[in-house]
């Protein structure tokens, strides 16, 4: 008799198969070649546009928060577990090499996050409350010429979006928080489940302007935290980063399963490191996804080109930057492969505290222990926002928001008292069910992305002009 973890992992491999990851890095491969790699030719521009003064200015045009909230708080929905736990699952499960396939999914993925949030903004809309509200659902009812086929993908795209805040946005984050305070700290999860349900509501509450400024704040905080100890724990173990950068880009490629070096006893093939490292690296960044694009919606702007340049250095700050950061860190650490007193491998938030500690000791387990709490729980507070536009967007408009907010708060109390590994397939699940349609409206509409990408390449020009 099958178990509901049976069936879920069943599922799980199904869906995250070579189809789903030949559509996800294809459609970036197929965009970036489409808009003439502007996205990697602009991306020096796209950053310092990012770290400008102007960027925190509420800025020119319709919305509700800054160029640069808007960022952050989905930076908030995406430098999460997925950047720690995350990391570590992929490299246990589909070897070292993995990460190799988390940089390349996401040196795509960054056209995707542009388009996608591109099309958000253009085709957005105010809500009965005066909110800016859009995302990919409003994208396919306004801009498919066909207007059934374009509502029916709308609303199975809302639908998976709401189902994925509960998976990616909520179980995922309240599970790591559980597991790592618990395994620090000793703290019940159910206790800590209590604090996040308690904790996320008030904050929830006050909505996208008060979820903002905590974004805002928190997330470039634990983001510079978290690097700079990253940093330290990678010279500490220097001497073992050339043979781990080495045994990365070895099992990346390798078509037999390989062992050895940094990796212990873990074997993996490339079609292993492939598909860990696309589906965590998606987990991670969410480019493809359409989630950002939801709260890009919400920027003040007058540009749907200039704020998705903005939102596209996510995906950079988050996979190529963090990302690289645990993965490193685990690299050379040595503890790749090692094995807890039951026999089984060391994997999840466990794995990379235990790398951390290598250097700092008992300090790198408080303070990997912490990052993920923060992470976290940023994470749950930008996921509501996704979730709660694709609900209203269901349900025609706001007036049942505070039901889905409060059901939400509750779910991450069931996140944190839950397996992980259940956990994790069902955030996979839903992660590629809402990914299918987003990716075929980007492909649908890369005529019109490749269009105003190239025309904007005038306004870049000027800029760069008065710069000099």
């Amino acid at each position: 008799m099958e178990t509901v973890a049976d069936v879920l992992q069943t599922i799980d491999d199904f869906v995250w198969g070579p189809v789903m990851l030949v559509l996800l890095v294809g459609t970036g491969i197929f965009l970036t070649i489409r808009t003439g790699a502007l996205s990697w030719r602009n991306l020096g521009y796209a950053i310092r546009r990012t770290l400008s003064k102007e960027s925190r200015k509420k800025g020119h045009g319709e919305g509700d928060i800054s160029p640069f909230s808007a960022l952050t708080t989905a930076l908030a929905a995406t430098i999460g577990t997925g950047n720690i736990v995350g990391v570590a699952t992929a490299m246990v499960s589909g070897g070292p090499g993995a990460l190799v396939w988390m940089w390349i999914s996401a040196a795509f993925g960054l056209t995707s996050k542009f388009s996608e949030c591109f099309l958000s903004i253009k085709y957005r809309e105010t809500n009965d409350k005066g909110e800016m509200t859009g995302g990919p659902m409003y994208v396919m009812r306004k801009a498919f010429k066909n207007k059934t086929f374009g509502m029916i993908m709308g609303g199975l795209f809302a639908t998976f979006t709401v189902i994925a805040s509960f998976g990616i946005g909520n179980l995922t984050q309240a599970n790591s928080i559980s597991s790592s305070l618990h395994q620090t700290f000793q703290i019940p999860t159910w206790v800590t489940g209590v604090v996040i349900t308690v904790v996320a509501l008030i904050i929830i509450v006050g909505g996208i302007k008060y979820i903002s400024k905590v974004s805002s704040i928190v997330v470039p905080f634990m983001a510079i935290l978290y690097i700079v100890a990253g940093v330290i724990v990678i010279i500490g173990n220097i001497q073992n980063v050339p043979a781990g950068v080495s045994m990365i880009f070895k099992m990346a490629f390798s078509p037999q399963s390989v062992a050895g070096g940094v990796a212990g006893t873990i074997t993996a093939s490339m079609m292993n490191a492939m598909r860990y490292g696309v589906a965590r690296g998606v987990f991670s960044n969410e480019a493809g996804m359409g989630s950002a694009a939801i709260t890009a919606s919400a920027a003040k702007t007058n540009s749907p080109v200039g704020q998705a340049y903005i939102n596209m250095t996510g995906t950079f700050w988050d996979t190529i930057v963090v990302c690289t950061i645990t993965g490193l860190c685990i690299a050379s650490s040595g503890v790749l492969g090692s094995v807890d007193a039951s026999g089984e491998y060391i994997t999840g938030a466990a794995l990379t505290i235990t790398a951390f500690q290598t250097v700092l000791g008992e300090a790198g387990a408080i303070l990997v222990s912490v990052s993920i709490a923060l992470f976290a729980f940023s994470t749950i507070l930008g996921w509501e926002y996704h979730g709660e536009k694709a609900f209203e967007y269901l349900f025609k408009g706001p007036k049942y928001n505070m039901i889905y907010r409060v059901v939400f708060s509750l779910i991450a109390f069931v996140g944190a008292t839950t397996s992980l590994q259940i956990v994790w397939d069902f955030s996979d699940i839903a992660n590629a069910l809402m990914a299918i349609p987003n990716l075929i409206c980007l492909l649908l509409l890369s005529g019109e992305i490749a269009k105003d990408m190239n025309d904007y390449q005038e306004v870049i020009r000027k800029e760069k002009e008065n710069r000099c």
